[in-house]
């Protein structure tokens, strides 16, 4: 059995994306990620390839018309295997939730699974998926905070508007679209940037200081790892330029969550993110091998 078409089917680096939500929860709420609390950004990319896999198999007869490469139009992964495979990732994200925060960790972890199922099969061609999938990012930093969710409303809200954008933006990665859509998007991840600086000012008290500077370094990762993808987009909106957009968006969802770890008394927490997330851009901005056929 091949492993790469089910490495592809989960879309497993882009689990990188998610470490950092139950992170920002942990800070935001006052509870680090010490002991058995440390799985948690394990059980939240478990949860995330889980979501991957269902979106896929979801997705399948579109696929076979839109984009035959991929694992189950290809006949790499058969639809039968890929949906026990979602249910198989998504009971293990649980039963790790479970393992690292009990009952509370069970029932952010089972909110997490309905919200992506929620959208995976009923919510993505509507006009409701972007904010459904937004919720999912929410619930995921849920996770990191639960059972104390109120402080985390906040830092997760600007997560949320984040990834709508890039949803958005995710609609036109067939069609292209027209300059108006990158317009708008960008005036969105400008929001997300000023609504972080804004956030983490609030909170001064948690670290006995503003932490609104604090917050800059993750805005200038933010800046370079968008801004470009955006700003090619404009120029061009062309399918391709869309989807290299929403690539360096994804991405950039790291850099979101290193500026809302600005709280945190641990200046590694969001040095470590930053780091993640050039490193990141870098990995999706680099060019791809040419196949020989």
């Amino acid at each position: 059995m091949k492993v790469k078409p089910f490495l592809d089917l989960m879309r497993a680096p882009a689990a990188l994306t998610v470490l950092g939500d139950t992170a920002v929860g942990a800070i935001w709420c006052g509870r680090p990620l010490t002991g058995r609390r440390l799985a948690l950004p394990l059980a939240s990319a478990l949860l995330y390839w889980s979501g991957m896999v269902l979106n896929d198999w979801a997705d399948r007869e579109r696929d076979a018309v839109e984009r035959p490469e991929r694992p189950i139009p290809s006949g790499e992964v058969s639809s039968g295997t890929a949906l026990s495979l979602a249910a198989v990732l998504a009971g293990a994200g649980m039963a790790t939730a479970a393992a690292a925060n009990g009952s509370h960790g069970l029932a952010a972890a089972s909110r997490i699974t309905l919200w992506v199922i929620a959208y995976d099969l009923v919510a993505k061609d509507t006009v409701a998926g972007p904010l459904v999938m937004s919720g999912c990012r929410i619930v995921d930093v849920m996770l990191g905070a639960a059972p104390d969710y109120r402080p985390a409303l906040l830092p997760a809200s600007v997560l949320g508007l984040h990834t709508t954008a890039v949803t958005v933006l995710s609609r036109s990665e067939v069609s292209g679209s027209d300059r108006s859509l990158p317009a708008v998007v960008a005036g969105l991840a400008t929001a997300v940037a000023g609504g972080a600086v804004l956030a983490t000012s609030t909170v001064g008290k948690a670290v006995g200081k503003s932490a609104g500077y604090r917050a800059l370094p993750g805005v200038a990762v933010y800046a370079w790892s968008f801004g470009p993808g955006l700003w090619r987009a404009w120029q061009q909106p062309s399918a391709e330029q869309i989807r290299g957009a929403v690539r360096s968006g994804i991405a950039s969802m790291i850099a979101v969550q290193a500026m809302l770890a600005a709280p945190s008394p641990r200046p590694a927490t969001q040095l470590a993110l930053c780091g993640l997330a050039i490193a990141l851009r870098l990995k999706v901005s680099a060019p791809q091998p040419t196949e020989v056929t």
